[in-house]
């Protein structure tokens, strides 16, 4: 800044500050590349920057998808392309002491979770959210049908309507039930699934651990202690 003096346009006389701009050869302390070279490592951290909370944002989208436990298709093919949680090996279950029914359903189970279909496959065609229809589906080619109340199919597509079913045919049994593989869990909230269902494949001491559909991976996995899982409101029995 430097005192200087000049003519405004209209004739009148101003003398004050006035900035001049200094040439490339002035004594500013930086050289002329210099700017152009500090715009570039801005440049350089900001897209690092960009690049780090993307990675940290995915990492927090897989795992909030795997908290909820339901089924997406990012979810798929995080699964599928090996980043994030793999997907579990179907458990290995004694079936032997097990009914016939109990046995071909546990059987059923693990031929779907070797399969992983999209859910249109058990929906009949419709995006809805398709846990109700793959335990529907299991049971049909297990051997034990349902009968939808409303429509008289073996499909029932509602976690409503199926427990009111299992009420209805004397298939219930309350949350205080000891589970068994073949069994059909229906939750609710508070439970991480919110109303779901999906069916028992093994029980080994306190933990319990079930397969279903719509869940974190398609036809996921999953094991709970039923002495401190929340949100299951009961069991189905075949």
């Amino acid at each position: 800044m430097v005192e200087t003096g000049w003519v405004c346009p209209s004739g009148a006389t101003y003398s004050g500050p006035v900035s001049v701009r200094q040439s490339p050869s002035s004594n500013t302390g930086h050289s002329p590349r210099g700017a152009p070279a500090g715009r570039r490592r801005r440049r350089r951290a900001w897209v690092i920057t960009a690049l780090v909370v993307g990675v940290v944002a995915g990492a927090g989208a897989i795992g909030v998808r795997a908290v909820s436990g339901h089924d997406d298709p990012v979810s798929r093919l995080v699964a599928e392309a090996g980043v994030g949680p793999a997907r579990q090996t179907f458990p290995t279950t004694d079936t032997s002491g097990l009914s016939p029914v109990r046995a071909r359903i546990v059987d059923v189970v693990h031929a779907e979770y070797d399969r992983n279909a999209p859910g249109t496959i058990y929906s009949d065609g419709v995006e809805e959210s398709w846990c109700a229809d793959f335990v529907s589906t299991v049971m049909r080619k297990a051997g034990v049908p349902f009968d939808n109340p409303n429509s008289g199919s073996w499909r029932i597509p509602g976690v409503a309507t199926l427990t009111d079913y299992l009420h209805s045919s004397g298939r219930w049994r309350a949350a205080s039930h000891v589970p068994e593989p073949g069994d059909i869990v229906i939750y609710d909230a508070p439970s991480h699934f919110r109303q779901h269902t999906n069916i028992v494949v093994a029980m080994d001491g306190t933990t319990v651990t079930t397969v279903g559909g719509a869940e974190a991976q398609g036809i996921t996995v999953d094991h709970f202690d039923p002495r401190t899982v929340e949100g299951v409101q009961g069991y189905g029995v075949p």
